[in-house]
Order: structure tokens, then sequence, then C-alpha cells
């Protein structure tokens, strides 16, 4: 394996979302099994799958229901491991509206900005809560100023809040420490400590994904790349502070002082397993919102062949 290389995107870096998979590389978790590996930004997510379905990239970090968007029915894509469990965004409101968290009638008439893909769990989340969002006026929309490749969705929906562009967003862990930090926002919503309907927590989670074909040619090598996944948990959970030097000269500064505390309360969800019951509760999430029409195995969705590695 030495002298391999690999080449990994994110959909959003300034993140606590996918941060497992950016310390696999700054760690040197990857280079320890002889892989040299670069991160990088690709946002949109289906943008950053549809390069993986081209082969122009090799593992996407990101949203593992989001794989539908260039692999119809889970068909070519295999998911190697979860960074974390559960649907990760946090619904933030704007301070005055003075919504109380989980008060989710609060959000009649507002506008809620949410990247591509990631808009979807917000939609079902509210039609399991029994909210039409067209009936109650909510508008679910793309950020002003998140557009191209380059785009940190997270940082961009937290100044979009505080300019008072929308009244809300649907985003990442550190977009939402922004917010409530600053005054400018206030917490509705944190699906993975609990709030939320019934069944929501299982949505979606952070993956690392593969080409089917790519994993059957080089088994070793994703082998190799969920090894190091599993030792920047480990890493990261023995000592959450070692966030602060993965994102140095990576994060700007405000939010550098902020991820080893995000990164804390994450830990409890740092696992690389992918269960069952995950996936067909993902399967249900995609068919609820038409992108999947079938009910795909298990065994077709995951590489199982990796699942020993999960726990190690």
């Amino acid at each position: 394996m030495s002298g391999a290389s690999l080449r990994m995107v994110v959909p959003d870096l300034i993140s606590n979302s996918y941060f497992p998979a950016l310390a696999a590389v700054e760690l040197g978790c990857l280079r320890e099994e002889g892989i040299e590996a670069e991160v990088e930004l690709l946002f949109p997510v289906d943008a950053a799958y549809q390069a993986l379905a081209a082969g122009e990239v090799d593992v996407v970090a990101g949203s593992a229901h989001s794989a539908l968007a260039a692999f119809p029915e889970w068909r070519g894509v295999k998911l190697l491991a979860a960074q974390g469990q559960g649907m990760y965004w946090f619904l933030v409101m704007r301070a005055d509206l003075e919504a109380e968290r989980g008060e989710l009638a609060a959000l009649r008439g507002c506008r809620i900005g949410a990247a591509p893909w990631v808009d979807l769990g917000l939609q079902q989340l509210l039609l399991d809560a029994g909210i039409d969002p067209e009936q109650e006026g909510i508008e679910i929309a793309p950020v002003p100023g998140a557009v191209g490749a380059g785009t940190n969705f997270g940082l961009t929906a937290a100044q979009a809040l505080a300019d008072g562009k929308v009244d809300g967003f649907w985003a990442n862990g550190m977009a939402a420490e922004l917010a409530l930090r600053s005054g400018a926002g206030r917490l509705l919503l944190d699906v993975r400590r609990g709030d939320g309907p019934a069944g929501c927590f299982d949505y979606t989670f952070a993956s690392l994904a593969a080409r089917e074909d790519a994993l059957a040619a080089e088994p070793e090598r994703f082998a190799a790349v969920v090894r190091a996944l599993r030792r920047a948990q480990a890493l990261l959970a023995e000592d959450p502070e070692r966030a602060t030097a993965v994102v140095e000269g990576i994060f700007p500064p405000q939010c550098a002082e902020l991820i080893a505390e995000l990164v804390r309360r994450d830990v409890p969800l740092y696992e690389a397993a992918i269960g069952e019951a995950a996936v067909a509760g993902m399967n249900r999430f995609a068919r609820e919102r038409g992108l999947l029409d079938g009910d795909p195995a298990y065994e077709q969705v995951v590489a199982t062949e990796l699942a020993p590695l999960w726990n190690e």
C-alpha cells in the first residue's frame, strides 16, 4: 500500500459534520496506512457524488442518502463506514422570533436556508411532524450566496441569518454554534439529541462512500481507509482537543476556537458501524422524498465485508 494516493471530497469543510474524515488525513491516520490523501471541498453534495461516479474522486465523505444523486437505486456505490451516527443538521431560527426549542409551529411563513439534498431532511421532518411546509408557507430554499464548488455552506448560512437574509437555517453544528454565540440565532432542533418526530434520527448520517467497482478492484485500499477513520475517531474521543491542531491553517480563527468543543459533544456519536436499522430508516426517507423506488437490501447499500473493521 505504500505510496498509494487517495482523493477525498467533503461538501462542507469548515464544519464538524465530516470532521472524522478530515482528522483521518490531518492526524496522519491514512499516512500510517501507506496512503497519501487529500481532502477537498466540493459543494453541493450531489456534485461530490457525481464526481465519484465519474471516477474523478475516490471517496465522498458526505451525507449517506445523497449518494442517490449519482447512483440510482444504490447501484454502483457502497457505504464503507459511518463517520457518526444520525442526521446531524440543526434548525436555528432568528432570535427575535423567540421560538422555543421544538416549537415547529413558529416556522409558519418563514424562509429557511438549506443546502441541496440537505433540505430534504427538513422537508421530511416537518411532514412526519404533521406540518405541510407548502400549506404553512414555509419556504426551504438555498441560502443567498451559497453557490459554487468552494462554498462552505454552514458559514454562509450563519452569515445570512445575521444579515437578515433568512429567518433560519438547517445546517451543520458549526453554523449553529456561530449563530447561537453571536445572539443572532436560537436553537429549535438538534435531532441527534432527541428533537424531532420519531424516526428522523435515521433519515441519513455522515458516511464514507466509494464506487463499488473500485472497492472490488482494491479492497485493501478501502479497508485501510476504514481503519484510518476508526483510528481518527478513537484519537478524537481520547482527546477532543486534538481537533484544534487538525484545523490549523484550514479553519478561520473563530471556527478553530470552537471545533474542540463541538467535537467533544459529537464523540458519543463517533461510531463507524452502519446498522441495518439505519439503512432501513434512510431508505424509507429516500422513498418518501422520491429518491428511491425500490427497497434495496442492506448488503446492496453497505460494504458488509468491511464490517469487522468498524469496531476495531
